[in-house]
Parts: structure tokens; sequence; C-alpha cells
């Protein structure tokens, strides 16, 4: 990596907690000048706009969530456990990124004023419901999830209760939310398990 790259990088880095947490009109160029160090002429010369940076941001700290919440997805062998993992995952594990859940903020922060922002988040939802879907799919073909479980509804139920589930927790200030729609989401896979006599 070239050190003009290593710079960009890192500017990446730093923004996407300020814009996480404070969201794109709540963040200022300067914000991220006085958390990086650089002079304007230096932040300018790897980004043309405030926006550029917001997405790239945005990018960084979605991509950060999904490796955590999907690392080594692949070594759990049943469907229903690896949703149990990547629910588990979510509501017990820390906030990746400083603020909270990148996606959720970032839909709610550009749903009215920023169409890139907005763009980004829509196709983060998008990525996260089919990786769900091909789990589910995926544990349909090899029985481990009844054949009557319908992947788009559970996947965008798992999706709805935790990202509302984590609204409410960051509001309240604690994880009760959270623990609530664990066990209420075990109780929708519970019912999505094979069934006697019901391929």
């Amino acid at each position: 990596m070239s050190k003009g790259e290593a710079t960009r990088q890192k500017i990446i880095a730093e923004a996407a907690p300020i814009f996480n947490q404070r969201g794109f009109a709540g963040s200022s160029m300067q914000d991220i000048l006085d958390a990086t160090g650089l002079e304007k002429g230096g932040l300018y010369r790897h980004f043309s706009s405030k926006e550029e940076l917001a997405a790239e941001a945005f990018r960084y700290a979605l991509n950060r969530s999904v490796k955590v919440r999907t690392d080594n997805l692949e070594q759990v062998k049943n469907a229903l456990d690896k949703l149990r993992c990547v629910i588990r995952r979510f509501t017990d594990g820390p906030s990746i990124i400083p603020g909270g859940c990148p996606l959720m903020n970032t839909a709610v922060d550009a749903d009215d004023g920023n169409p890139t922002l907005r763009r980004l988040a829509r196709e983060g939802i998008r990525d996260w419901r089919e990786r769900l879907c091909n789990i589910i799919e995926d544990g349909v073909e090899r029985g481990e999830i009844d054949s009557a479980a319908e992947p788009r509804k559970v996947a965008n139920t798992i999706i709805a209760a935790l990202e509302g589930a984590q609204m409410i927790s960051r509001i309240e200030g604690d994880k009760c939310a959270l623990r609530d729609v664990a066990a209420s989401l075990d109780l929708l896979l519970r019912q999505i398990e094979p069934q006697a006599g019901h391929p």
C-alpha cells in the first residue's frame, strides 16, 4: 500500500465514527481535520467533497460490522445455528464502530437529504437480507429448515427486530430490548425447524 493510500485509509477510519455518531449534517470537515491532524489541502487531496468521504466512511464502517458478524460463519454447519450465531453476535457483541449500527444510523440520517448515502444504506440492507436468505435457502435444501419457511419474510423479520431493538437499547441505555428480541427470534427459529412428517 502506497503512503497516499495509507493516508486515505487512515482518514476513512477516523472519519467513520464521527459520521456514525453525528450524522452527515452534524459532522463537519473541520471535525475530520481535528481528528486526523491534517491540513485542509491534505484532506482535499484525497477526497473531493464531504459527501465522498461520508460514503467511504459508511462503506468502511459497514464492512467492519459485516466482517465481525459473519467471520468464520462457514464453520457453523447447521443453518439454524448460523442464524442463531448472527443474532447472538448482533445482540451480545460490542458496537463495532462508536455510535451503534452504521446501517441503521445512515438509513435514518440519509432518508430525506442525501441520495448517495440513502442508496448505500439501501444496498446494505439488501445485501444483509440476501445473506440471511442464502442461509435459509441452504437450510431448506439440506432439510435443516422447514420447507414452508419463506426466506424473505424470515430475513426481514430478523433484520427489523435487531435494528429496532438496537435503537431502543441505545435510547434507553441498556441491553434489555436486545435481550428480549434475542428471545423472540429464538422462538421464530424454533418455528422454522423441520417438523416431523413435513420435509
